[in-house]
């Protein structure tokens, strides 16, 4: 589906479209021009089944509900005339910066400027917010002064402080909370840039124009987020701001309109920000050690309750299960907040909504309503009032233990079952899978979030991790029926779309590209041909993979291209493969943007399957026709690989 390349197009060109994975397309465009007026009117005028539309540097990534509608919207995208988009009058973002970033005599340096000059420089010129970046409240600012073009530093921090006003190449960008990262800081502001009691969250949103403002310092009533050990030590009687005033606030925008209060309430720090990794971004989040499991911030979401906070039980409420060992890791999910990829906000949701959905089908619940995703088993918890539940997902065995400590019953898999007042539910290990799934008939009634009551492990958005003491409100049932026992959703394993027991490996179906033009056709044959094995790396950002050290003819992947992909937009499944060669496959908390080339996608029906992978597990990959899904032959795969070309 890709349309040949222009180097030399016209305005409001298309120069490419890709398929990413069988429900997205990769619209390349020959500007960032393009790419805002393109974005703006899909934003404005959705396509038929457009779930999403994410701008990047050089591509927006349009996803649809279903393969039919990514296959009708092609010509629709082809045909579409974006060179009158409905553009709104751009809003001013003002923030007020202290330039006193530890990099900033290095930016001199590397520009040939004085640091006074790199200020004016950097506040004399209006930036135009381009695009979100791979997190909530971190967006790419273009169009500054051309001086101010420097490197990212050569080895990255591990952490840089929120308000960080950094630069990188041709953008520059403020760091939304402390987080690892590789661009030149210059100064520090008391901005909130994400915040999720704003109607927007985003203080600044692509299309804004932004204008940097020097000032002094911060009043000591603002809550300023640097520490003084985290900005340079500096005489502000010979500083670049000397003379200039001291602020309270932040940041304003302007002109007045209904979103204002998006920057009105800078100062409120309420904490629901995200815990990007750096704005080496993408690539520190899939290549750097940004994998191992997370904590969400305890501020997120969250109507789940700790033994002081209960309020006394009121006609209506049912029952609330208490989590009195979460194991070693439990999350409320649903079926995750598609829509605001924009924002840098993945849907997240169950890692395996297959199993989700089942399990609330078997209480009777929507299948929306809000489940306890565990990983790994070890989870107790006690019914406080009469409840019926459900367990599925990994294959876990599971006890009821009655009030007294003693076991009463064994816990079914993928059927209903009571679990009456003061009965506690205890999981033990997996023998199959790693995520298992405990759905409780009305629901979990906690807050949502943006729509959706999913944890995101890698925003930190939604409901805090659940901890021992945690109580569960538990919602009024529904006019659904308790559902019949079912056959587990882990299916046998030996055919396509199904996990390994142990001895024959997990077999996932995969579509070509978008970018397998940046790779030799020898690396369809690798990706497909050989066994991959899972690594204790993953979790439900992605699974990092690695080469059978038994399997002595294995290789890693091979570009037949060099250079850096601009950051673009990323569905769950894609295999983005760094310079190692191997590959890290994307599971429901992933970021938005990626900044390596994704060589192939796993079809949504096998990423139930990717969930349930184990660290060890055997892997391997199987290319098929995207619209019928059978597989394609060896001859066939290597046909989809035009080695570098355009």
């Amino acid at each position: 589906m890709s349309l040949p390349h222009a180097a030399d197009a016209p305005a409001g060109t298309i120069t490419g479209i890709r398929p990413a994975g069988t429900g997205a397309l990769l619209v390349e465009l020959g500007s960032l021009a393009d790419v805002v007026a393109l974005h703006t009117q899909l934003k404005s005028h959705p396509l038929p089944g457009q779930v999403d539309a994410l701008a990047a540097a050089a591509t927006v990534l349009v996803r649809f509900a279903s393969r039919r509608d990514a296959v009708a919207g092609l010509p629709l995208l082809q045909a579409l005339d974006f060179t009158h988009a409905d553009t709104a009058e751009p809003r001013t973002v003002t923030i007020e910066t202290v330039y006193d970033g530890a990099d900033l005599a290095e930016v001199a340096r590397l520009t040939g400027l004085s640091e006074e000059a790199v200020v004016n420089a950097h506040t004399g010129t209006a930036w135009t917010a381009g695009f979100g970046g791979f997190a909530p409240g971190f967006t790419y600012l273009t169009g500054g002064d051309p001086a101010l073009n420097v490197p990212r530093r050569s080895s990255p921090r591990t952490a840089v402080p929120p308000g960080a006003v950094a630069l990188a190449g041709d953008y520059s960008a403020v760091y939304p909370r402390e987080s690892p990262g590789g661009w030149q800081l210059i100064g520090r502001t008391a901005a909130s840039m994400w915040d999720l009691s704003r109607p927007n969250p985003a203080l600044i949103s692509p299309g804004d124009l932004v204008q940097f403002t020097p000032i002094r310092e911060f009043l000591p009533t603002t809550s300023s987020p640097f520490s003084p050990a985290e900005s340079r030590d500096a005489d502000t009687s010979s500083s670049p701001e000397a003379g200039l005033p001291a602020s309270g606030s932040g940041a304003s925008v302007s002109p007045a309109s209904p979103s204002e209060e998006r920057a009105g309430s800078e100062g409120s720090g309420r904490a629901h920000l995200v815990s990007p990794a750096s704005p080496s971004e993408e690539r520190g989040g899939s290549e750097g050690s940004g994998f191992p499991l997370r904590a969400c911030e305890e501020e997120g979401g969250g109507a789940a309750l700790r033994d002081d906070e209960m309020p006394a039980p009121t006609q209506g409420d049912h029952c609330h299960l208490e989590i009195t060992n979460p194991g070693l890791q439990s999350l409320i999910q649903d079926l995750g907040r598609p829509g605001y990829a924009d924002l840098g906000v993945s849907a997240a949701g169950a890692a395996d909504p297959r199993a989700a959905r089942q399990a609330n089908r078997l209480v009777g619940n929507p299948a929306d309503a809000a489940v306890v995703e565990n990983l790994l088993g070890s989870l107790e918890l006690t019914a406080h009032g009469d409840a019926v539940l459900a367990l599925t997902g990994a294959d876990v065995p599971a006890d009821v233990i009655d009030p007294a400590g003693v076991r009463s019953r064994p816990a079914p898999h993928a059927a209903p079952f009571a679990l009456l007042d003061g009965e506690t539910l205890r999981l033990g290990v997996p023998v199959r899978g790693v995520r298992a799934y405990l759905a409780v008939r009305g629901g979990l009634d906690v807050d949502p979030v943006l729509g959706s009551r999913s944890t995101d492990s890698m925003s930190g958005i939604g409901p805090a991790p659940l901890a021992a003491g945690t109580r569960l409100p538990v919602a009024a049932a529904g006019s659904l029926h308790v559902g019949d026992p079912e056959a587990p959703v882990l299916a046998a394993a030996g055919v396509p779309g199904t996990l390994g027991n142990g001895i024959e490996p997990a077999l996932l179906r995969i579509t070509a590209g978008p970018r397998q033009d940046w790779f030799s056709n020898g690396a369809a044959a690798a990706l497909a041909g050989q066994t991959w094995l899972t690594t204790s790396e993953s979790n439900r950002i992605g699974v990092r993979l690695a080469l059978d050290p038994q399997d002595t003819a294995a290789s890693p992947l091979t570009r037949a291209r060099d250079g850096e992909l601009p950051s673009e937009g990323v569905v769950a499944g894609s295999l983005q493969v760094p310079p190692s060669g191997l590959p890290v496959l994307f599971l429901a908390d992933h970021p938005v943007t990626g900044g390596y080339p994704v060589i192939a996608v796993v079809i949504p029906e096998d990423l139930p399957v990717a969930a349930q992978l184990s660290p060890g597990d055997p892997v391997r990959f199987i290319f098929v026709d995207p619209d019928t899904l059978a597989p394609l032959t060896a001859e066939q795969a290597v046909g989809l690989f035009p080695e570098g070309t355009e």
